[in-house]
């Protein structure tokens, strides 16, 4: 798998799923709306640390900078 976000990409997806992570444990978002946020988070979380989106590859978005060689 090559990086195909950027770290803005990646910082924003982090942001984002910490967000939702404080909001269910607060008791803002709860019920089966919760559980899918969290399963949402967790994929922003995932996505975050490998550098890599699988729907980016299908639709063919590339956030990160490509290095000149």
């Amino acid at each position: 798998m090559k990086k195909n976000m950027g770290s803005a990409d990646q910082g924003i997806r982090l942001l984002l799923a910490a967000t939702l992570v404080v909001l269910y444990f607060s008791g803002v978002i709860s019920g089966t709306f919760g559980m899918i946020t969290l399963v949402i988070a967790a994929v922003f979380m995932v996505t975050t640390l490998v550098g890599y989106c699988p729907m980016y590859s299908l639709i063919g978005v590339k956030t990160c900078k490509v290095k000149e060689g």
